[in-house]
Parts: C-alpha cells; structure tokens; sequence
C-alpha cells in the first residue's frame, strides 16, 4: 500500500517558518505565519484568558467527555458574539469544534452529505487551507474574481457577475472579515450588493469568520454576517476564536447552521455531531471553557473585549506606518495598503521579489506578497520599506 505513496507538497506558510528559525542572521524579519504578535514580538496569553485559565483549573473536577456537540453554553455564547442580539436563534443550530478548520471541515462533509453535487466557489485569492479542506471533503471547487493583484481593491463587479453566473443551490465562500490573504474587504455597500446577488440566485453562503475584531471592531466585523442573518433562508458559519482569544493551540471554534426553520437547525446540529463524532469524537474542552467563562462573566468579557481592541489598534498602527513609508516609495502601487482591514496583506511583488528579500534581507513572507502585520513593529516599517524599494 505505501510503496507507491508520494510524498506531499511542502505547506509553504510552515516551510516558511522552518526556513525561519534556522536562519542565524540578526534583524531577521518574519512576515509569514498568521498569528497575532506584541510589540515585543510575542504571542501573548491574554490576562483575561489567564485569569479564566487559573480559575477554571483551580476548580476543575472532571475530565469527562463533553459530548459530540462540545459544551453547549460555549456554543450559545459564541453564537450570540457571532451574531448578535437580533439574531434569530431558533432557526441556529451549531456544534463546538476543534478551531475553525474544524468547523470548516465539519461543514464541508455536511454540504458533501446534503449536496454532493453542489459546487463550492471560493474566492481569487484565498487561505490556502480552504481549498485543501474542500478537496478532502470531495467537494467539486471553482474560483470567483475578488482582488485586482495590481491595484489591491476589490473587483466587485466581476465578483457580482460571477455570482449571477452560479447555479442555484451552489455555496459560495465567503470572508467575514479580515480576508486573508488580502486584507481587502467589501465596504457595507458592497456587502448589500453581494447578499442581494446571493439571494437573487439561490445560493448558499459558507461564511469563515476567523478575525472579529481585528477589522474594525467586533460588532463592526460581524455586521455582513448579521445581515445575510437577516436577510437570507440559509446559511453555514465557521467560527474561530483562536485569533481574537489568542489560544491558538488549544483549537477552539464553533460551526453554525441557519435554517429557514426551527426544526431544521434542530436536525442540522443533531448531524453536526454526527461530524464531528466521525472525524474526532468529541471536540477539545479546555479552551473552549475558558472562552464561556470570559463572556459569561461580565467583568472578565468587558476586559477581554479591551484587549481585542489593543490587539486591533496595533496591527491598525502596523499598517498605517507601513502604508505611510511605502508610500515614499510609490504612492500609486502601495496605494490600497491603508484602507485594507485586519491581520494580512498582500504586497504587489512577485515571488522572485519574495525570494530575493529572504535571501539578501532576511524578511520572510509567503510567496505571493502576503505579509502579517501582526509580525511588524511599527519603528520597523521603514526599514521594511526600504527592503521591499531594492527589489523593486
């Protein structure tokens, strides 16, 4: 069985980081992996997870399963953040899951049980995860235009018409907020656009939202989200607080069915953990506990929603240097930088640039141009700019 097995394709984000920690070079810069960084370059524990996190091991009792479905007073919390006040909770049924990826690979093998004939359109670009998720799924995928690459701006004509173009009962894959890879996220207007064109022809949204709060705000990222609430019968929400509660290893996410009715949700959670008890049983309780016991306790939900916010504001500083020094450099191609929202963008250079500023400068990125802001300082922005001008 394994004589013919052939090797994988190296995953070029982790490649990057190898390459990285065994570069012995001073100044080195890394641009690539997507987590968040201090000012110190640390990823740090949050002091509200901390304080859950100490709390909630000082009075642990069990270590029993949580079930198929994971803790369900998380779910409903999650939800709520996701979707607010208004949202019309019967019609959701959701699961607890092991991080987003989990919840996009549940939600995957759903849409492949339910509609297998259903074609998934992802947009150009995109993390590159999505698609290898899809293709375990067997999903049939196709690509939508969405970034001009030249200009950084959203090509939402081209977007808009591509949608007009799609089968009905076919899924398309949204971004919440924060694209990655691009930063580039449709303006309100645009998102009316968007779920106009969405339920003119019938199709379903696959919503990954990774990053509230990194955008503008976590009631503002929601807010595209909360209108296809509002406005559409169905829809499928990826949820990951790895980003905005900063526990990345704990992997801890949520996936969300809304049906056009009660009864419906009721069913699609009841096969949501059926998913998840295929692909791993039970999801991972520790990190989900401490994201329900931070919103479940106000005073603790109120100091973590402040350090969302420092987080935001210093990845915002990140760019807006960044976008300040290139600038100087060339106001015309750099132009879009400033007005693109959360952790990532992408650079207008070419991967032979790329190469070029990791072999002579010791700065990593992924070699379509795509930098994490959250890996920056902002002093360092000039001497970013400056690298990025001598490989122009």
């Amino acid at each position: 069985m394994f004589q013919t097995m052939t090797a994988p394709p190296p995953d070029k984000i982790l490649s990057l980081s190898e390459l990285f920690r065994a570069d012995t070079r001073q100044g080195k810069l890394d641009l690539g992996v997507g987590v968040y960084k201090d000012p110190e370059g640390r990823t740090p524990i949050l002091p509200s997870v901390a304080t859950a996190e100490a709390a909630h091991v000082a009075t642990l009792q069990t270590k029993a399963y949580v079930g198929p479905g994971g803790d369900p007073r998380f779910v409903e919390l999650v939800r709520d953040l996701a979707f607010g006040s208004e949202a019309p909770v019967t019609r959701i049924g959701g699961v607890q899951t092991a991080g987003g990826a989990g919840a996009l690979r549940v939600l995957a093998g759903l849409i492949a049980q339910q509609a297998p004939e259903a074609v998934v359109h992802v947009p150009d670009p995109t993390w590159v995860n999505h698609h290898s998720v899809l293709a375990d799924a067997r999903l049939r995928t196709t690509s939508y235009r969405y970034l001009d690459a030249a200009s950084g701006q959203l090509r939402i004509e081209e977007m808009l018409s591509d949608i007009a173009a799609m089968a009905p009962g076919d899924v398309i894959l949204l971004h919440g907020c924060c694209h990655n890879p691009t930063g580039a996220d449709p303006v309100a207007e645009d998102w009316d656009r968007i779920i106009d064109a969405i339920a003119a022809r019938g199709v379903l949204p696959f919503v990954d939202l990774a990053y509230q709060g990194f955008g503008d705000g976590l009631e503002q990222d929601a807010a595209a989200l909360r209108k296809m609430a509002a406005r559409l019968p169905e829809l499928l929400l990826a949820y990951s607080c790895s980003k905005n509660f900063g526990i990345y290893r704990d992997r801890v996410g949520a996936a969300f069915v809304l049906s056009e009715t009660a009864e419906a949700a009721g069913i699609a959670k009841a096969q949501l953990g059926v998913r998840n008890r295929v692909a791993y049983s039970m999801p991972p309780d520790h990190g989900a506990a401490l994201v329900r016991d931070i919103l479940g306790t106000p005073e603790l939900a109120a100091q973590w929603r402040g350090e969302v916010e420092a987080m935001r504001r210093h990845v915002a500083s990140n760019r807006a240097a960044l976008a300040e020094a290139l600038a100087e450099i060339d106001a015309q191609r750099f132009a879009a930088l400033g007005t693109q929202k959360g952790m990532f963008s992408c650079l207008p250079i070419s991967a032979a640039q790329v190469d070029r500023l990791r072999d002579e400068q010791a700065i990593y990125m992924v070699s379509d141009g795509r930098i994490n802001l959250a890996g920056l300082d902002a002093a360092q922005a000039p001497v970013l700019a400056r690298a990025v001008a001598s490989v122009l």
